[in-house]
């Protein structure tokens, strides 16, 4: 039953865990209660059971065969770091730098300066609107009042993107959960590639836990200090005349920057408490596009150009709104350009981007992808929140040879 474009859809389909192959515009649900929604029906008869279970094998089958290839990336956009994590959303991020408590009501410096700069949203106002309108303000007036406020601004941004993870709330099970699945691949392989536009600790806090090492780009002296030759650096375990390559180790590229990195001069380095002037990460604003090409952004975005290029490369993409055309378009033009690139697009309102096209506050780019996989691009739509993804990617390593064997055969016939 496929989902009928431009009729409205009810909340209760956010989140709902469906997959949607390629050349397909129906949703195959993969719980009891996506079928329901999906399909309207107050219960699920007995057939319909089996074909749950037949559509999560498909899910899992797909997952299977994207863990063998040879490339793989996982791209974690915003959304990875909202429910459980407890990381802030923009709306967070508009209420703690620019409002009274918890409503909506400006504070008077705030007040002061969205009027010099004349950004007028109130309705449904956005910090990084408001951000870029301060930029487009000191492009042509010089203003200490309000490059102040912007300091105050940005570390605030800064607080809220980093103690988030000291809050006994904050869960972030399911990062660690993705790389124990994804980063423990045979050492043979390439390393996972992990790229990310959140500007948090996430991962490296997982990573930690786990006891994995992280390739970040980042030299290994006391004063660490970034050189984008790193990331062809690995590590390797000698033992008289043997040399294996470690294993649980992945790179991780923090696109626009990160709360522990801090300029100094032409240099970037490690740091506990960046000071917000100093603080080597992107803001969120529309400028970042131009950003975007300085170092060391450039040096992180020209790799994840080079991994799209790469022939037998799966990406897997999750929290990601498709809102930066910077990033966006590459992806975009990688699955029409490399043939042997395989996209695998997750978020918790997948069904909503795609349903909207374009509208309603989804970006067009998912219209662009679902025109494109209905060609027939090898281009895979899961809707779901990020930890319900994660639960669904099976643990290769953890499978007997009788099993995997047994996967195989499975495979085959469905080919066939």
């Amino acid at each position: 039953m496929p989902i009928q474009p431009l009729v409205p859809l009810p909340p209760s389909y956010d989140g709902q865990l469906a997959y949607k192959p390629p050349g397909s515009s129906i949703w195959l649900p993969i719980t009891e209660d996506a079928y329901k929604v999906v399909f309207n029906k107050e219960q699920v008869e007995s057939d319909e059971q089996d074909q749950i279970q037949n559509n999560r094998a498909v899910l899992t089958d797909l997952f299977s065969k994207a863990l063998q290839f040879p490339n793989l990336g996982f791209f974690a956009g915003s959304g990875t770091s909202l429910g459980a994590v407890k990381g802030p959303s923009m709306w967070q991020l508009w209420q703690s730098c620019m409002c009274q408590g918890e409503g909506n009501e400006l504070t008077e410096a705030a007040a002061a300066v969205c009027d010099k700069v004349r950004y007028a949203e109130r309705e449904s106002p956005n910090i990084e609107h408001f951000l870029s309108q301060c930029d487009a303000y000191l492009s042509f007036n010089e203003d200490d009042v309000v490059v102040q406020y912007l300091l105050e601004v940005k570390e605030k941004i800064l607080v809220q993107c980093t103690n988030f993870l000291a809050d006994p709330a904050s869960d972030i099970a399911c990062y660690r959960h993705l790389l124990q699945k994804l980063a423990r691949r045979r050492v043979r392989d390439p390393r996972l590639k992990v790229f990310t536009t959140n500007y948090d600790m996430c991962f490296e806090t997982a990573a930690s836990d786990l006891g994995m090492m992280v390739v970040d780009g980042f030299s290994y002296t006391r004063k660490r200090r970034f050189d984008g030759r790193h990331f062809n650096y690995d590590v390797v375990r000698r033992e008289m005349d043997n040399h294996e390559f470690v294993e649980g180790i992945f790179q991780l590229h923090k696109l626009h920057g990160s709360v522990s990195w801090e300029r100094e001069g032409n240099e970037i380095f490690e740091s506990s408490q960046p000071s917000p002037d100093k603080a080597c990460l992107i803001y969120p604003a529309k400028g970042k596009y131009q950003q975007a090409f300085i170092q060391p952004h450039l040096e992180l975005l020209s790799r994840f150009l080079d991994f799209l290029r790469q022939s037998n490369s799966c990406l897997l993409v999750a929290g990601f709104g498709f809102n930066d055309d910077h990033l966006s378009e590459p992806i975009l033009s990688a699955i029409q350009s490399n043939p042997s690139l395989k996209l695998i697009l997750t978020d918790h309102r997948c069904i909503h981007h795609l349903h909207n096209r374009g509208n309603n506050g989804s970006s067009p780019y998912w219209a662009k992808f679902e025109e494109l996989a209905l060609k027939g691009f090898d281009i895979h739509f899961i809707s779901g929140s990020f930890s319900d993804v994660v639960d669904q990617i099976p643990s290769l390593r953890a499978m007997s040879p009788a099993e995997q064997l047994a996967n195989a055969v499975r495979r085959v016939g469905w080919e066939q």
